[in-house]
């Protein structure tokens, strides 16, 4: 099939790529031509693992190219996707459409007759239903249906999220656009991949209520945590008692420094906003975000107390600052709130992340970037590990022990043990929702 991919950030540009290695023809179609240039000439924009290869697999192969004319995108596209960002609206915490519905404009007035235009961004209830009053308004001659089709891509696991999807969900209400949304899939479908077809509301809802359900479990276990360090339990031995139970389940019962990224940040605030618009408040969700908030300054606690009460004159090594491993993604990333604090209270900070500089360098003004963990390390008074890659989950403790001042840890994702931390040589470890450990 056709497919016209409208937006070239992270969603759309995995889900295009991916399209096209369905065997489809796949034209992406982005209105910054700095970035159709580069994606043109091989670069990927965003780090993802794996995505280069498959891109330039696909383009050499004919059915991926990239442009910045929409007509030529829309030429006899028989399914036009709408996958641009929705980020929180300024002032009531709702997201905002006005790129959809430029979109929608847009496509009205230059696609064929007989297509189907898909919203694949994470949209509010009903949003669908005005993208078609749009299309309609724009271009009342044009023929055409609608369909949602949310994603649910795990930065850093986004192709294998999308080849080996725990389902897929589509929202359409015409025999066309099932039968476009179905011959898309088909790959799919022959795989016996979960294909769940619902109403329009029904999809919108899904990718909400999905999200702000794990990032109640994330919160969930950080308020665990919080009590824990109280009455002397270890959080994780807690969680694993909790996820073995399969009615549980394990995932997503780390206990951390607070979720960040492009989505559960906004679609817990929108769908706040939701219930609020509906008359039917989300009152778990609205302590969620809340919770997220207060796990965030509480980790700030933390060092300050490791720092003896102030971060004037310290020397801090922060390793990893993207709210996840394998995603240089930062937006709203626990480092955002803590690193700043750092800085605010008189720290000088050395950073190190694998992937985090590109974007860093802008968001987090002040720190020193570091290609390697031990040269963050050099001379420290604090060591904090805030993401958990996998180059910090195997560092020479002792080696990075001796590099320091004052060789302090605080492990924000509980990476190490704390006897293991106390024999390579630390003074002292902290971490979240155990014990602190001092080296007599």
């Amino acid at each position: 099939m056709r497919i016209a991919m409208i937006g070239t950030g992270y969603v759309g540009l995995v889900s295009g790529v991916c399209f096209s290695d369905f065997g489809h023809d796949v034209v992406c179609v982005d209105t910054d031509p700095a970035k159709i240039a580069r994606l043109t000439a091989g670069e990927v924009p965003i780090y993802e693992p794996g995505l280069e290869a498959l891109m330039a697999r696909n383009v050499a192969a004919g059915r991926l190219r990239f442009t910045g004319d929409l007509a030529e995108a829309l030429a006899g596209a028989e399914a036009v996707f709408i996958a641009v960002g929705t980020p929180t609206r300024r002032g009531d915490g709702h997201a905002d459409l006005q790129y959809v519905m430029a979109a929608a404009d847009a496509i009205a007035r230059a696609a064929d007759d007989g297509v189907v235009v898909v919203t694949k961004s994470t949209v509010p209830v009903g949003t669908n239903r005005k993208v078609a009053e749009a299309l309609a308004a724009a271009n009342p001659d044009l023929d055409f249906d609608i369909a949602s089709n949310p994603e649910f891509l795990r930065e850093g696991a986004a192709i294998d999220d999308f080849m080996r999807p725990d389902r897929v969900v589509v929202g359409a209400e015409t025999d066309r656009a099932r039968a476009v949304m179905a011959e898309i899939y088909r790959p799919l479908f022959l795989r016996e991949f979960p294909i769940l077809m619902t109403d329009l509301e029904s999809a919108e809802l899904i990718k909400y209520a999905a999200n702000a359900f794990l990032a109640t479990k994330i919160s969930f276990i950080n308020e665990i945590a919080a009590l824990c360090e109280r009455v002397g339990a270890d959080v994780k031995d807690v969680a694993r008692g909790m996820g073995l139970d399969g009615r549980i389940g394990n995932k997503f019962l780390h206990a951390g420094p607070g979720y960040g990224g492009s989505c559960f940040p906004k679609d817990t605030r929108a769908l706040a906003r939701i219930g609020q618009e509906n008359a039917t408040p989300m009152q778990i969700t609205e302590t969620v975000i809340k919770v997220n908030d207060e796990t965030k300054r509480r980790m700030i606690d933390k060092l300050q107390a490791l720092c003896g009460d102030s971060f004037a004159g310290k020397k801090v090594a922060v390793l990893g600052v993207t709210f996840k491993p394998n995603t240089d993604d930062m937006r709203e990333a626990p480092s955002l709130t803590i690193v700043p604090a750092l800085i605010g209270g008189g720290a000088q900070v050395r950073v190190s992340d694998p992937q985090g500089r590109r974007e860093g360098v802008a968001s987090l003004p002040g720190v020193t970037w570091c290609d390697d963990p031990y040269d963050a390390a050099r001379d420290a008074d604090l060591l904090v590990i805030l993401t958990e890659w996998n180059e910090f989950r195997g560092l020479d403790l002792a080696r990075m022990a001796a590099a320091m001042a004052t060789p302090r840890l605080a492990d924000l994702r509980n990476v190490y043990a704390p006897d293991d931390v106390l024999r390579a040589g630390f003074e002292a470890y902290v971490s979240v929702g155990r014990i602190d450990a001092v080296n007599s």
